[in-house]
């Protein structure tokens, strides 16, 4: 979420002027809308000496059964609470209920942030 800085009037209603200008630190970034599609990945650097690697699109799943884990393939997404628009987009994001060649399976990594889909099994 991109920071919005600090008001720009005063209680009073006047304006306040610029103390500083914005720093790196403070930027933000726009979300990462991973999408059920051939696979796609972006690498970005962060803050300190660290990266990320982003998915932009994927269609592989590892999908939690029990004891084990095993890859599926991903095949459609059934549910997303984080927005009802990302269905209809087929947008994967954490929470969301996806189908797989396993059965439904509700995605508890972030697919954007972590680059890798990682899901439990639902009991039907």
């Amino acid at each position: 979420m991109q920071d919005q800085g600090r008001s720009t009037r005063k209680r009073t209603g006047g304006r306040l002027k610029n103390v500083r200008n914005s720093r790196k630190d403070e930027l933000g970034r726009l979300p990462t809308e991973t999408e059920v599609g051939e696979p796609r990945f972006r690498t970005i650097d962060v803050r300190g000496n660290g990266t990320k690697t982003r998915a932009l699109a994927t269609n592989v799943a590892s999908v939690n059964k029990g004891d084990e884990t095993v890859p599926a393939d991903i095949e459609d997404v059934i549910e997303n609470d984080a927005n009802p628009n990302y269905v209809r987009r087929n947008i994967i994001t954490k929470g969301a209920v996806i189908e797989t060649s396993e059965g439904r399976a509700r995605v508890r990594s972030r697919p954007g942030q972590t680059g890798q889909v990682t899901a439990v099994l639902l009991e039907e």
